[in-house]
């Protein structure tokens, strides 16, 4: 069990991070504006671009059945909710063990097999009301390939090596600003560009120096609601001539400065206790979103660089929830609160249609093309061919006996499953069974 804090870590590494700090440099950047590289992987929240699509090739079959998609292996695991990542011919996962200590492991694309394991003291028991949803880790991680960063419960950020799991820096934002102890545990899924990396944590949203962990601002402190920070994650986008990191905190969502996290923008966001729990999505020169007791909303973002304002461009009464849209075209393909599918015209706000199937409480969505799989928490998986016309589910398929949370991950033929008790591989077949 390690754990090391941060004003230890100054001392120990900060010479060495130094001397190498020029290597570092030039490290390859993930944030949703950029192209990834050719090896695309899985690197964080929703994917290369932070959008949750992938590239067009190879293209999926249209269908789930046997004969073209196959489980390879799957592993036992402790619970959490954090989304696997894939690099570098890894996958990296998180669990909760003992309900004590906060475990992420490295494992072999092929197999399974671990290569490596790190954990820490990381337990946090949330309210009595949310129990269902568990005491156990839930933000999914990001690398950039050489190292990955992890959230854990009680408001801590770590960075490992992502060759051998080795332990480089951790920040506890409790002990760094006095903040409160989040009564859900961190949620946010943090986010990299260049030679930072921001998270929702400590009350606001914070920058730090991805190599050394030095905090480099801390700004939007819009704890809200009840206790604790944000249940959504950042993103980076450019509106209205402005590079710009956009947050949704409990209360509002706005744009921030990424240079010193002053706020260019922000705009009242209604929900019930703050539980503006999905990551907005950005279309044109705007940004949508959509909350659990509030409404569902595309914001114009207009104005000079330096005098950014937002305006509701249009809104619907549905309600989203825990799930965030994907984006094909010009239509966003969301699932509400009320555990239906729903398609929206992100130019007027026109409600295309709405789904009379009901599907879980949460579902997690990947775009190819014009097709999207869909994994809700029961474990069912489904493929449907994105229109604007109508929903069209081509297949649908059970892969997992237990609840699946975390966010699906897809890597050319491999689809990662992390249920609650365990990870698993699922490959699209390269030819059907005859």
């Amino acid at each position: 069990m390690f754990i090391l804090s941060h004003s230890t870590f100054r001392s120990r590494w900060g010479q060495l991070l130094s001397a190498v700090g020029v290597l570092t440099m030039f490290l390859p950047s993930v944030h949703a504006s950029e192209a990834p590289a050719k090896d695309e992987g899985w690197p964080q929240w929703r994917g290369p671009h932070r959008d949750g699509t992938v590239a067009s090739t190879p293209a999926w079959p249209s269908s789930l059945g046997e004969e073209f998609f196959q489980r390879t292996w799957r592993i036992d695991l402790g619970p959490g909710y954090s989304g696997p990542l894939v690099t570098g011919g890894l996958v990296v996962t998180t669990e909760t063990e003992g309900k004590a200590t906060e475990v992420v492991r490295a494992l072999k694309i092929e197999t399974g097999e671990e290569v490596w394991r790190a954990s820490w003291e990381g337990a946090l028991s949330v309210p009595f009301f949310a129990k269902s949803n568990g005491d156990w880790i839930r933000s999914t991680p990001a690398t950039d390939g050489t190292f990955v960063y992890v959230a854990g419960m009680r408001d801590v950020l770590v960075c490992l090596e992502v060759a051998t799991g080795k332990v480089v820096w951790r920040v506890d934002f409790v002990k760094e600003f006095s903040s409160e102890l989040p009564a859900f545990g961190c949620v946010c899924s943090p986010l990299l560009d260049g030679d930072a990396v921001y998270v929702q944590a400590g009350g606001g949203t914070v920058k730090l120096d991805k190599r050394t962990g030095k905090v480099l601002w801390r700004g939007f402190q819009d704890g809200g609601g009840m206790s604790g920070s944000a249940f959504s994650s950042p993103i980076i986008a450019t509106l209205a001539g402005r590079r710009q990191i956009v947050v949704q905190g409990r209360e509002k969502l706005a744009g921030l400065d990424p240079s010193d996290g002053k706020t260019l923008w922000e705009t009242p966001v209604a929900s019930f206790r703050g539980m503006n729990i999905l990551t907005p999505v950005i279309f044109q020169d705007g940004v949508f979103t959509s909350t659990y007791g509030g409404r569902s909303q595309w914001l114009k973002i207009a104005g000079s660089p330096d005098a950014l304002a937002a305006t509701e461009g249009w809104s619907q009464n549905e309600q989203g929830y825990m799930s965030t849209p994907v984006i094909i075209g010009s239509h966003a393909y969301h699932h509400l609160r009320s555990q239906r599918l729903v398609c929206f015209d992100l130019t007027t706000g026109e409600e295309k249609w709405t789904s009379s199937e009901k599907f879980g409480k949460y579902v997690s969505l990947v775009a190819q093309g014009e097709q999207v799989l869909a994994l809700d928490e029961r474990g069912l998986l489904y493929l449907i061919a994105a229109s604007p016309a109508q929903l069209n589910i081509l297949s649908e398929r059970r892969v997992s006996e237990e609840e699946t949370w975390a966010h699906l991950a897809v890597v050319g033929q491999n689809l990662f499953i992390r249920d609650l008790k365990g990870l698993a591989q699922w490959r699209w077949a390269k030819k059907p069974k005859p």
